[in-house]
């Protein structure tokens, strides 16, 4: 697929993913939203990428939300299946082998706001907005937002932001755990670009174990997800990785992992 609504930019090891549309604010619409998808297969497959930032051009908006141009000529079968599509992409962006980072450069809100929860980390600019206000149009998140949103933040602080349509700054983001960081928005592309070289330096098939059962153990029992736990942190005992990582640290060396 030929991408026209992102960018697509392969730095090393880090994906970048520039949601492209600002003269619309970044808003998402069908060809971005499937765009978006293709996208992540190449970065799936792509065994040299170790983690995707995502991030909106311009400097107003990360994205504005859904393109309600497009919605408003929906019936309710056409926007039940746009909202299963948009779901459908978020979960595979949550499902990532390889970490996401969120860069919140500026609006975040409705399916804006959505797409940022998929993924494994949220950093925002002093000046993003965040929320989902979609109740003001009449109708409520569609991409995992009344699902997704009580997981991160609890659900009174999600059902206030929902039945409110608030949107809320950054700094009240970051105090109820919407966002994990906030940094200037002149710095905020060389600290997210910090981020992932940290992520980097870390072991990458511990980095997927962690996803794996942080991600895999929210919808089980407790006792579930510790078992799931336990599982994945013996199996990397089978691993060089962990060898390399245990010796260098009783060494006192970095190690050099090779996802072995």
């Amino acid at each position: 697929m030929d991408f026209s609504e992102i960018i697509l930019e392969k730095k090393e090891q880090v994906a970048w993913l520039i949601l492209n549309r600002p003269q619309q604010l970044n808003a998402l619409g069908r060809r971005a939203i499937e765009e978006l998808d293709q996208a992540l297969i190449e970065v799936e497959r792509d065994d040299q990428l170790q983690v995707l930032i995502i991030t909106g051009a311009g400097e107003k908006a990360f994205a504005a939300g859904a393109d309600i141009s497009e919605m408003a000529g929906m019936n309710p079968e056409e926007a039940q299946a746009f909202s299963r599509l948009g779901q459908g992409v978020l979960w595979h962006l949550e499902e990532l082998k390889k970490p996401s980072i969120a860069a919140i450069n500026g609006l975040a809100l409705g399916a804006g706001c959505e797409l940022a929860i998929s993924c494994s980390l949220r950093i925002a600019s002093e000046s993003a907005r965040l929320g989902q206000p979609e109740v003001n149009l009449g109708i409520i998140p569609g991409w995992g937002g009344t699902s997704r949103l009580p997981r991160l933040i609890g659900r009174g602080r999600a059902l206030y932001l929902i039945l409110r349509g608030e949107i809320i700054d950054a700094q009240e983001a970051w105090r109820i755990g919407l966002v994990d960081k906030v940094a200037p928005g002149a710095e905020l592309i060389s600290f997210v670009e910090g981020v992932a070289q940290d992520l980097l330096r870390k072991g990458p098939l511990a980095r997927r174990a962690a996803l794996k059962a942080v991600i895999g153990g929210e919808d089980l029992s407790l006792s579930q997800a510790m078992a799931m736990e336990s599982k994945l942190f013996g199996d990397l005992w089978r691993t060089e990785d962990c060898r390399e990582g245990l010796r260098a640290f009783l060494e006192r060396r970095r190690p050099e992992f090779r996802g072995k």
